[in-house]
């Protein structure tokens, strides 16, 4: 498995390179290793090499890899759309989770959190595109929104989340990375504590870095070619 551990070197040299560009403590950028669909193999070879922070899109993918690799200290990121009735075994199992973007599911995952574990750290996910068919609750929706997470028992609300749609050219890719900081420093201003944004991927990470992301959700990049079928 050289392959995916020279990938992970060169990813986290470019995380580093582009941070002291943007005058970032790279310490301040956190890579989250995007594992979904890909063979245990790959994922025990990246964990191997040092990397701690594994994000998953669905529940189904996520738990082979969560009981095989149990007692490597991981920390589990859900970044896929939640339904209903996977609140409960997402809010047992994972560390953080990126998509809030409903008061009913945030409510249903501090329902569910067990008692005895660390609240559920949260990020709210924002349609910065305003697009009709994406995910993510409208611009205008996050301020009452963040309000009412920020309130729930067993969930930490960090920061915000988006998925901007592909542009051409790195001002282009700024401009969703920067509305999204600009409603993270809102909310700030109205009295919340957020120290967290989960944008950018492989296509936009300069982007995304050089506007202030503190996760970075990589896969193809370090993995490699999902199999075929997947």
């Amino acid at each position: 498995m050289i392959g995916v551990t020279e990938n992970l070197r060169k990813i986290n040299e470019s995380i580093a390179s582009i941070a002291h560009r943007a005058g970032r403590d790279p310490a301040s950028v956190t890579l989250v290793a995007v594992s979904k669909r890909q063979p245990l193999e790959r994922v025990r070879a990246v964990v191997a090499a040092g990397q701690r922070h594994f994000g998953e899109n669905t529940l189904q993918g996520a738990l082979g890899p969560m009981e095989t690799l149990g007692e490597a200290g991981l920390t589990w990121h859900f970044i896929g759309a939640i339904q209903s009735n996977k609140t409960r075994p997402i809010a047992e199992r994972f560390d953080w989770v990126h998509t809030i973007e409903r008061v009913k599911i945030a409510r249903r995952l501090s329902e569910q959190r067990p008692s005895e574990a660390a609240p559920l750290e949260v990020c709210i996910q924002v349609n910065v595109d305003d697009e009709p068919a994406k995910s993510g609750c409208t611009p205008e929706e996050l301020a009452p929104l963040a309000d009412r997470v920020a309130g729930l028992p067993r969930l930490r609300l960090r920061g915000l989340m988006c998925i901007p749609a592909p542009a051409q050219g790195l001002d282009a890719q700024r401009r969703p990375f920067a509305r999204l900081r600009g409603l993270l420093e809102e909310l700030n201003g109205r009295g919340h504590r957020l120290d967290t944004l989960s944008m950018g991927m492989s296509a936009d990470l300069e982007a995304a870095i050089l506007e202030g992301a503190t996760l970075v959700r990589v896969g193809t990049d370090i993995f490699g070619p999902r199999p075929e079928g997947d």
